[in-house]
């Protein structure tokens, strides 16, 4: 529905009664009824699987319902179109637009970048432009004038807080998780819509802009009538602007509460955290040491059929960079970095936005080709000296951002987590019955067994990002790298995963690096710290 239907002596902005989806899959438990009224500011809650994003999409009009459609009363703004007032930007869309070019190790390969792919700052300038001659084309000239003048004055705030002159001149393959998400919350800010939903907006982003953003959403309810519709996996993150939580449980609609009643009633359901099952613990306990693992022998070893095997001793480094420094065009990511990473240390790797966090990572993963150039050893053996990227991704579990938005693929869930035991993103194969066994495993881990045949794309992010955990982990590696592994995951699941980290890494010879913008989510198994600053 393009055109604004008025709901008449409610101040209702957004209404739905007893909504009905056309398709069964898109339904809810329940007929959705529900009325969002002028001056309140919400927050749509629930654990992964709950039933927000569909929830969202019955809102937006995404889902058609079978009798009854959504009724929106957008005023007091002048424009008429549902796109023109209603802005979303989902899970996916802070990962960036999936496209049938994307690979997994694009961002890193950037000799792969067309010359006349546009950067973006140019995207987003494209953007603006297309929006300002097509927004409010049927206003008399003085109000088109005054609606281009509130985008203008919006747009310089968001500049100014984003640091947007830093990305301006980057290609968009290039920006890092929480630099897309700004752009995408740049975008659609940008165009001053009369209702913005966010899905998760502050995961990706550091803490300083974590706080500069909630003040400017608040200011914009203020000064400019936003109403804002956040949708949260994390509680703690529903911000003090915020005038009532819908709460979601089961794909169920519970009723419409006041953010202080809600929070009373959060706290006293919390008070005990969740503790992983007894057979959880056991399972990780008890798994076998990996058949190819790598033994405390000095130096590397002759493998099957003359092939180098990496091997580590017990005192020697699993990671050694001297003097890197990486650079894309006239941006300087690392600068003369030096860092050594022993076996059985526990690494919290942090920075802001931007700094150079998950090209660090690319290069112990042996996905970026910038390796070869630099003086980096991994377990004992210097880059660029013959072993294959093969060798040296089979002692490593590994997940990202970059990942999640490489595997939106419409295939089983259990084939996403079998991808980790021959390393391969875009190539998959029905494992073995020895493989799936290892797959369910770590499936029931991560309490996600029961969707193991069904298609990734249907599972909600947080299910999604259970699954490349899982895949993390299938291989029992020696080393475990997790960058923002707890995107999208609720509070439960965050903290059971916090401990299978640290159980996972209490066995012997087991070496973590991990990256999160969220002090609370670390494992207590932290030994270590790196910080990265960004560089000029």
């Amino acid at each position: 529905m393009n055109t604004i239907e008025t709901v008449s002596g409610d101040g209702a902005v957004i209404e739905i009664t007893d909504g009905v989806p056309r398709h069964p899959l898109w339904r809810m438990a329940e007929p959705v009824t529900l009325q969002i009224n002028m001056g309140e500011q919400i927050a749509i809650v629930g654990d992964n699987a709950a039933g927000k994003s569909r929830l969202v999409e019955i809102l937006t009009g995404h889902y058609p319902l079978l009798l009854n459609e959504v009724h929106y009363d957008f005023s007091p703004s002048k424009l008429r179109l549902t796109s023109e007032n209603l802005k979303y930007i989902s899970f996916r869309d802070s990962y960036g637009e999936q496209d049938g070019t994307y690979y997994y190790q694009q961002r890193w390969n950037q000799h792969d970048i067309a010359d006349d792919m546009p950067t973006a700052g140019t995207l987003l300038q494209d953007f603006y432009e297309n929006a300002d001659r097509l927004t409010g084309s049927d206003l008399p000239p003085a109000e088109r004038e005054q609606e281009q003048q509130n985008r203008n004055r919006l747009r310089r705030m968001l500049a100014d807080m984003f640091r947007l002159d830093e990305l301006a001149s980057k290609y968009i393959i290039s920006l890092s998780s929480g630099e897309l998400r700004k752009f995408q919350l740049a975008k659609a800010l940008g165009a001053n819509p009369r209702v913005l939903i966010l899905d998760n907006p502050f995961i990706g982003l550091d803490a300083p802009t974590r706080r500069d953003f909630r003040l400017l959403l608040q200011a914009l309810t203020r000064e400019a009538g936003l109403l804002i519709i956040l949708v949260l996996s994390k509680r703690d993150d529903i911000p003090d602007f915020i005038t009532h939580v819908l709460p979601i449980e089961g794909l169920r609609l519970l009723p419409k509460m006041e953010r202080a009643d809600y929070q009373l009633k959060y706290n006293a359901d919390s008070a005990s955290a969740p503790v992983l099952a007894e057979e959880v613990k056991r399972w990780i306990a008890d798994l076998p040491a990996s058949s190819d693992a790598m033994p405390p022998v000095q130096g590397s070893t002759e493998g099957t059929e003359g092939k180098k095997i990496l091997r580590c001793t017990q005192t020697q480094a699993v990671l050694r960079f001297r003097d890197v420094s990486i650079r894309y065009g006239s941006h300087t990511i690392l600068r003369s970095l030096n860092w050594t990473v022993h076996e059985g240390e526990r690494w919290a790797l942090s920075g802001k936005n931007g700094s150079g966090k998950s090209t660090l990572l690319s290069l112990v993963c042996a996905d970026n080709p910038q390796a070869y150039a630099c003086d980096i050893e991994l377990f004992g053996r210097r880059r660029g000296t013959g072993e294959s990227i093969w060798e040296i991704k089979r002692h490593i579990g590994y997940v990202s951002p970059e990942m999640h938005r490489a595997y939106l693929k419409d295939i089983p869930a259990i084939d996403v987590v079998a991808s980790g035991l021959s390393d391969s993103v875009g190539l998959y194969v029905r494992p073995r019955p020895e493989g799936r066994r290892a797959c369910l495993g770590w499936m029931r881990v991560f309490g996600i067994e029961h969707v193991a045949d069904t298609s990734f794309l249907r599972l909600s992010s947080g299910e999604q990002r259970l699954c490349l955990l899982a895949r993390a982990f299938v291989k029992d590696p020696e080393l475990l790298i997790l960058d923002e592994p707890l995107h999208g995951l609720d509070d439960r699941n965050r903290s059971l995963v916090r401990q299978i980290i640290s159980l996972f890494c209490q066995r012997p010879r087991k070496t973590l690096i991990m990256v999160t913008h969220y002090e609370e989510e670390l494992p207590d198994c932290i030994t270590h710290r790196l910080t990265l600053t960004k560089q000029g």
